[in-house]
């Protein structure tokens, strides 16, 4: 009689844990999900450290969201960017040596005419750039370990270099990894970069200078963290604590618009980029940050991280910036 007493306290325990927990009324222009997702795809990336999936979520206003992101990682017409530093690859030492290694077939042509830029790009996790709508290099690895970039481009100026960068996750619609203990740690973000012209000169780095936007937000625990003010969805306010059991917290979609990428997309009323220092993102120890601080910590022309308004809860996020 006592084993049947407690299986059953142990059944409503676990029904009360999975209930919702998040506090207040969601009032703003997101689509809002609740729970967790189901898994579409189990992993991307077999040789991850961590799992690297895909999953679909239905929004309390019908429509269906891909989590963390809708990707291009498994296209292959679109080019995978080739490596500064990858782990499961190319290990170069330096940023000189990544560049005397790289394939001019590598280069992607936007105009004939125009120069050869190279970029140099770190990001957590993983990215999709695009110059002028035009696909230039997607992340190798989707999630971890940590690994780093080099794109060369032919463009005229002005071209606009536009990117998706996507926070990866392990609990599938909940922004949330596994830590220890706790089950729901939610993971952070962050991106640089660097563009240098054919004779080495830089021409365009990440900083403030960029504009960036979220579309997606988890886990939320109190819908009233979020503000928004025109187009600023600003989740800086919101908790970002560890805990053992969110499977009941939620998260905020908006579309993303079809034509991001194009140097015609109208981004004017977009905020402004926030930016990390190194600390904040935590790359001290990271070869495929710390082989390149010549390119990326330059004394003359630093390179900012940079994300939305919050590196830890904004998964998904599109970077834009004009180089004039």
């Amino acid at each position: 009689m006592k084993s049947k007493i407690l299986v059953v306290i142990g059944l409503m325990v676990l029904s009360v844990s999975c209930k919702k927990s998040v506090i207040g009324k969601y009032s703003g222009t997101a689509s809002v999900t609740e729970g967790l997702a189901s898994t579409t795809t189990e992993n991307l990336y077999s040789k991850g450290i961590r799992v690297a999936g895909l999953g679909s979520i239905t929004a309390t206003d019908g429509t269906i969201w891909t989590v963390p992101a809708e990707v291009n990682f498994t296209n292959a017409s679109f080019p995978t960017a080739p490596d500064l530093y990858n782990p499961d690859g190319n290990k170069y030492d330096n940023s000189a040596a990544a560049l005397a290694a790289f394939n001019p077939a590598n280069i992607i042509q936007i105009d004939a005419a125009g120069e050869v830029i190279t970029g140099y790009i770190f990001a957590d996790n993983y990215f999709e750039l695009y110059v002028n709508g035009i696909a230039v290099g997607k992340d190798a690895i989707p999630f971890t370990d940590f690994n780093s970039h080099i794109v060369k481009f032919k463009v005229s100026k002005p071209y606009t270099i536009a990117m998706k960068l996507v926070d990866w996750e392990e609990r599938l619609g909940l922004g949330c990894e596994k830590n220890n203990l706790k089950k729901y740690h939610p993971g952070d973000g962050g991106m640089v970069a660097v563009f240098k012209d054919a004779t080495g000169k830089t021409v365009c780095i990440t900083n403030a200078d960029w504009k960036a936007q979220t579309f997606y937000i988890a886990p939320i625990k109190d819908y009233n963290c979020v503000t928004e003010n025109g187009t600023t969805r600003n989740s800086s306010s919101c908790n970002t604590t560890d805990v053992r059991n969110g499977a009941g917290y939620a998260a905020l979609h908006w579309k993303v618009p079809a034509d991001w990428m194009n140097a015609s997309f109208d981004d004017t009323s977009w905020p402004n980029a926030t930016t990390y220092t190194n600390a904040t993102i935590g790359i001290d120890g990271k070869s495929a940050f710390t082989n390149f601080t010549d390119i990326f910590d330059d004394a003359t022309n630093d390179a900012q991280f940079i994300w939305s308004t919050n590196v830890i809860l904004d998964n998904e996020v599109i970077v834009r910036k004009v180089v004039q």
